[in-house]
């Protein structure tokens, strides 16, 4: 049975807690064991962390200490995956460059808050395959500072300061053996209900990064 470890903590204002248990709750259908964990503490160990397949951040803002970035950047190159959701991941741990690397962007912004549509980019990943080739989602629409070499998987289109760009909104990349995932949609567990399609990249995605 695969292993992960989802902690959550952070800004309260993207619910992790109830983020959390919904992801540990859609991954043990799955077939995984979870480990929700409300603290940082065990991400400086990264022997440890490599026991689990998965790692899941559910941890707005806030910092790491030296320690645990080395700790978790560890276990990802080692082979464990990393996975996660809107703010919970792609703004954790402001102005920590080594750990915004290895997910492979961060968050900017979102001027924007209304209905978009998110168009696949790539439907013959495992992570889209069958899934449709786009939909409509209605929440933050994040503005995105990326690493060029993220493979990207689904965009929207991103119109602001008087020009229309195709921003990614859910993308994979390779951190040393590890596999990691990012979806930009999920700024509260409700929006998984409403936006099931979300719901299942979000998951898929998971459970891809996790290890082989």
């Amino acid at each position: 049975m695969k292993r992960a470890l989802i902690f959550w903590g952070g800004w309260d204002g993207h619910h992790p807690e109830a983020v959390a248990n919904l992801f540990a709750g859609e991954l043990r259908k799955a077939g995984f064991e979870t480990v929700i964990d409300p603290h940082l503490d065990r991400l400086a160990d990264g022997d440890a962390l490599r026991m689990f397949d998965l790692i899941v951040p559910c941890w707005t803002m806030g910092s790491l200490s030296p320690g645990q970035t080395v700790g978790l950047q560890a276990a990802v190159k080692a082979g464990t995956g990393l996975a996660g959701a809107h703010g919970g991941m792609g703004d954790a741990f402001r102005g920590n460059v080594d750990y915004e690397w290895m997910v492979g962007g961060k968050f900017a912004g979102h001027p924007y808050v209304g209905p978009y549509t998110v168009r696949l980019t790539d439907r013959e990943h495992p992570v889209t395959e069958g899934l449709p080739s786009d939909f409509v989602y209605e929440s933050e629409q994040y503005y995105l500072l990326v690493d060029p070499g993220i493979h990207v998987l689904a965009e929207t289109d991103y119109s602001f300061e008087g020009r229309t760009v195709a921003m990614p909104v859910a993308w994979t990349k390779k951190w040393g053996a590890g596999r990691v995932f990012y979806s930009a949609l999920g700024h509260n567990p409700d929006e998984f209900a409403r936006f099931p399609t979300a719901l299942d990249l979000t998951m898929r995605g998971m459970i891809w990064a996790a290890r082989k």
